[in-house]
């Protein structure tokens, strides 16, 4: 069906701009909230659309080792945003790096016997991580609809209404349209807002005209990589949670193709992840997942074919290597930028309870997970300092809000739901001899 090279290409095109904003806005927001120069946020745009298409090339090629054959399009993964930007601000941006090569290696690793750590990452779990992760964003964004922290015009009518003009054209492209254009309605925003923001005097090409035509990526382009134990743990935590996700758009996709997905199709495209997420870590890119909305095309237009999706990743390994084009996404202000984020970001907390739901809520029990690993990743988060007496190597666990979170989720759902309590198995017998 999508055989003729042309009908080929434009399906590409489409999947392309579908997850083209999702990919573009996490350097943008990363590179912005360290503080990097507009050269380096150049690099940083650029080598993560080139990785994105390597990325997505290892897991539609299909070998002994790695890859799942599937028509599956790999971006970097939001929630990973949030701990990117607080290692970066704690140990430096070379540490980011260090934890996603590690993190990638564990991934590679755990791939073939991750169906048993699996079970101690139930929807309780995960549901509570991406919440906690979700929540610890919105500030950042509301920083960026303000025009960006320390901005002299921080909090200035222009910002306000440009942020909050580009979130309200989102939110009536979802209300109106459906398909494809609904799935690029934050890319549309992005441009509709810079297009304005631009009759304010607040849009700058001299990035676009600086930058080359064309780059090689550069291996640790910030400088080696550095390994700080708290990093690397949080890290982990996200790559396991993209896992958990990834494993939904697998079945998603196996569903949508009419094809059957084995442990082995599942444990080669965790190596694949694992092998993208370490490249990203060497490449100083990303942690990388496989994106849903590119699942949400597939299911649209009903082409199944993986050549289109190879098409994708030629795309994006070529628009990588540009970086003019990559230097285009650095002149959207703040203000354009925060307003689409705090749309992406919503829907991160809106992922985090959409697998909440999943939850029996019935049981006073979970309710007391979510209650304390959300109020312990939240409350860290928001005062950083309360365990700075304890010993170092105790820190390791309680210095990040989002780790802290995490481990009070896995403890607590291991107390409450795996260790048989007395009141369970009277239950269980209650019910055994009510069938009887």
């Amino acid at each position: 069906m999508s055989n003729h090279p042309l009908k080929t290409a434009s399906l590409g095109i489409q999947h392309v701009l579908a997850m083209y904003a999702g990919a573009v806005i996490v350097p943008l927001i990363v590179g912005g909230a360290l503080g990097l120069s507009v050269e380096q946020l150049t690099y940083l745009v650029s080598i993560d659309i080139f990785m994105c298409g390597i990325a997505t090339i290892l897991q539609v090629w299909t070998n002994r080792f790695f890859g799942i054959g599937l028509p599956v399009v790999l971006g970097c993964t939001f929630t990973a945003v949030g701990p990117m930007i607080e290692i970066g601000g704690k140990y430096g941006i070379t540490s980011i790096y260090g934890s996603i090569l590690v993190s990638g290696l564990v991934v590679m690793l755990i791939g073939k016997s991750f169906g048993k750590l699996a079970r101690f990452f139930p929807p309780i779990v995960t549901g509570s991580v991406v919440l906690i992760i979700g929540i610890t964003l919105i500030p950042v964004a509301m920083n960026n609809l303000g025009g960006g922290q320390g901005a002299k015009d921080f909090g200035s009518i222009e910002n306000v209404v440009l942020g909050f003009s580009t979130l309200l054209l989102i939110i009536i492209m979802y209300k109106f349209f459906t398909g494809f254009i609904r799935s690029i309605s934050i890319l549309i925003g992005l441009l509709v807002g810079t297009v304005a923001a631009s009759f304010f005097g607040k849009v700058d090409f001299s990035p676009v005209i600086d930058a080359s035509i064309f780059h090689m990526p550069h291996l640790f382009y910030f400088g080696m990589p550095t390994f700080n134990i708290p990093a690397i743990l949080t890290m982990v935590l996200v790559a396991i949670v993209s896992l958990v996700e990834s494993t939904g758009v697998y079945y998603a996709l196996g569903d949508i193709t009419n094809r059957k997905i084995s442990q082995a199709d599942l444990t080669k495209g965790y190596r694949a992840e694992g092998l993208a997420i370490v490249l990203g870590g060497l490449f100083n890119a990303f942690p990388y997942t496989a994106f849903s909305q590119n699942v949400g095309l597939v299911q649209l237009s009903g082409v199944k074919s993986k050549n289109v999706i190879y098409t994708v990743g030629a795309m994006l390994v070529v628009i990588g290597l540009v970086p003019k084009i990559g230097a285009l996404t650095t002149v959207i202000p703040s203000s354009v930028l925060g307003g689409a984020m705090i749309a992406m970001f919503g829907m991160v907390i809106a992922a985090g309870i959409k697998m909440l739901s999943q939850v029996d809520f019935a049981r006073q029990e979970n309710l007391l997970v979510i209650a304390c690993s959300v109020g312990m990743g939240l409350g860290v988060t928001v005062v950083p300092d309360i365990f700075l007496k304890l010993p170092e190597s105790l820190q390791i666990l309680t210095s990040n809000g989002i780790v802290a979170g995490s481990i009070s989720a896995i403890f607590l759902n291991i107390l409450f739901n795996m260790i048989p309590s007395k009141r369970r198995i009277n239950h269980s017998v209650v019910l055994e001899k009510k069938a009887s």
